[in-house]
């Protein structure tokens, strides 16, 4: 049985990647981390040769790197190498999960960058290789009502206090995916013999609009509804929702406001409208992703 390394495995996005990977039986799975126990070997970020090393010896034939976007780059850029230096290592996935960056939205969102920087560094290895884009993270929605590794934060629509702050007009579609739909077809592409450069999941597809009409029809009530125009966006600034306030103390308000700002620009602008060729919800129609409204029922239909 092939053996698959997620770097990051125990993280949030980390976690529902490895669940996906071993309930599809498939491959072995092999976390990675700073910090070793139980199944998770522990590995030196800081050193290509030694991790190399590392899966050399555990014969690692595929790594996903699920690397916090809050872990210093270096770490992805010595993970690739090292996978690139490994002699049984051929297969590679970027931490990207998301959208398909350009230097236009790294312009006004500064993580865009380092993602990109990722892809380049992987141009250059002689690694097979495949970028994932699945849109925005279902779960923060739900999350702690409906079963996740993800924190609770409410962007565009905060469905506990039936309050909503649209970015722009609100008719934009976006896509929105739960991260163990993420696992399941992760787990589903390892077992593909080709790789596209790009691999896209849908796991649900609604304007901000229809999620916020979603929200008031299984919680039966009407939201207070506030307009954020792009003009004030482009500021930095949004609408502050109720559920905003206690995260700030980790969170500073000026940086989370910053934040969706910005997410709310590449919702407006289409960024999360992801329009593929070819998506592997045709490649695998057996995988039946968690939908907003079934996520909102979960959460919130009781």
């Amino acid at each position: 049985m092939a053996i698959v390394a997620v770097a990051g495995g125990s993280g949030k996005l980390g976690r529902a990647i490895v669940d996906g990977i071993k309930a599809a039986g498939n491959f072995e799975v092999l976390v990675l981390a700073r910090k070793a126990s139980a199944r998770i070997v522990e590995t030196d970020y800081s050193s290509p040769d030694a991790i190399a090393a590392v899966l050399e010896k555990n014969n690692v034939h595929v790594v996903v790197s699920a690397l916090s976007s809050q872990s210093p780059p270096e770490q992805e850029f010595n993970l690739l190498k090292g996978a690139d230096k490994s002699s049984v290592t051929k297969r590679y996935i970027p931490s990207i999960w998301g959208i398909r960056y350009t230097e236009e939205i790294a312009s006004y969102f500064p993580p865009a960058a380092t993602k990109l920087s990722f892809l380049s560094a992987l141009q250059a290895t002689s690694l097979d290789w495949t970028a994932v884009y699945n849109g925005y993270f279902l779960d923060y929605y739900g999350a702690p009502k409906v079963k996740t590794y993800m924190p609770p934060m409410a962007l565009v629509v905060d469905l506990a206090n039936n309050f909503a702050a649209i970015p722009g007009s609100g008719d934009v579609p976006v896509v929105f995916t739960h991260t163990f739909d993420v696992g399941h077809f992760t787990a589903a592409l390892l077992t593909k013999d080709k790789w596209e450069k790009e691999s896209y999941i849908i796991g649900d597809k609604v304007t901000l609009n229809e999620f916020v009409k979603l929200g008031e029809e299984v919680k039966k009530t009407k939201f207070t509804i506030e307009h954020d125009p792009i003009e004030k966006l482009k500021t930095g600034q949004i609408t502050e929702l109720p559920s905003h306030p206690p995260f700030y103390p980790y969170f500073p308000k000026q940086m989370l406001q910053g934040m969706f700002a910005a997410f709310g620009n590449m919702f407006e602008n289409g960024v999360f409208d992801l329009k593929p060729s070819h998506t592997l919800n045709q490649d695998f129609p057996e995988i039946k992703p968690k939908t907003v409204k079934a996520l909102i029922t979960e959460a919130y239909g009781a």
